[in-house]
C-alpha cells in the first residue's frame, strides 16, 4: 500500500511539472497574437507590429489563405506597416497560395510606395505571378505608369511572356484602353527595348492589336518603333 501511494505521487508530481499542460495555452496566446499582427499589418498600425515581433512573434506567419502579414499590408496599401515589417527583415517574396507575394502584388495594384520598398530588401525580379508574368505585365495592362516606369529601371525583363502568351506591350495593347495611361506605358516600353515584333502566342503582332482595336497614337508609335 505504502508503495502504491508512492507511485501515484510520483505521477502526480510528474504530471504537474510537464509541460505539456501549458502547450495548448501557449498556442492559443501565440495564434492570437498572429491575429492581431495581421490586424496590425492591414491597419498600418507600425508601432503594434514592432511591439509584437519584439515579443518574438515570428514575421512569416501565415494566415489561411497562406499570406504573410506583410502581404496583409501590401494588400491594404499600408505603407507605414510594410516599412516596419520589411524593415524587420520580412520576406519581400514570400508567396501566397495563389501565388502572390508582396513584390508582385505591390506590382500589380501600383503600390508605388511598397514596391520601392520591396525593391530596395531583396525583390526578385525574375518571378511570377499564378500567370507565369512578371509584375510589369499586370502593371502595364492596368495603366500604371510610374510602377513600370519604376520596375524598368529596377531591370524588370521588359519581354517576358507570361502563360497567355502575351508580353508587357501586348497587354497594355490588348487590355488597355487606348488611354493616355497606356499610350505612356507604351511609350515607355518601347524606349526600354521592347521587342515590337513579338506575337502573342496566335501570330498577331502588338501593331495588328493596336490596328484592330483603332489605337492610333499606339500604332504611330509601334510603326515608327519598327513594328510591322
Amino acid at each position: 500500500m505504502r508503495k502504491f501511494l508512492a507511485i501515484c505521487l510520483a505521477l502526480a508530481i510528474g504530471l504537474a511539472a510537464a509541460p505539456l499542460a501549458a502547450a495548448p495555452l501557449a498556442a492559443s496566446e501565440r495564434s492570437m497574437q498572429e491575429i492581431e499582427l495581421f490586424s496590425a499589418a492591414a491597419g498600418n498600425d507600425a508601432a503594434r507590429i514592432r511591439k509584437l515581433l519584439a515579443n518574438g512573434l515570428d514575421i512569416e506567419a501565415r494566415d489561411d489563405a497562406g499570406r504573410s502579414a506583410l502581404l496583409a499590408a501590401t494588400r491594404a496599401n499600408a505603407i507605414d506597416a510594410a516599412r516596419a515589417l520589411i524593415e524587420a527583415g520580412a520576406d519581400v517574396n514570400a508567396k501566397d497560395a495563389i501565388e502572390d507575394s508582396p513584390y508582385l502584388y505591390a506590382g500589380a495594384r501600383g503600390h508605388l510606395e511598397i514596391l520601392k520598398l520591396t525593391l530596395a530588401h531583396g525583390a526578385d525580379l525574375k518571378s511570377t505571378n499564378r500567370y507565369g508574368g512578371t509584375a510589369l505585365i499586370p502593371a502595364a495592362e492596368r495603366g500604371h505608369v510610374e510602377t513600370v516606369r519604376t520596375l524598368i529601371e529596377a531591370g524588370v525583363d521588359v519581354d517576358h511572356v507570361n502563360r497567355l502568351g502575351w508580353t508587357a506591350l501586348l497587354e497594355a495593347i490588348i487590355l488597355g484602353n487606348g488611354g493616355p495611361r497606356h499610350r505612356e506605358i507604351v511609350g515607355l516600353l518601347i524606349e526600354a527595348g521592347a521587342d515590337v515584333n513579338l506575337a502573342d502566342a496566335n501570330g498577331v503582332t502588338p501593331l495588328q492589336h493596336a490596328r484592330s482595336a483603332g489605337y492610333a497614337e499606339i500604332t504611330e508609335a509601334l510603326t515608327a518603333a519598327g513594328a510591322r
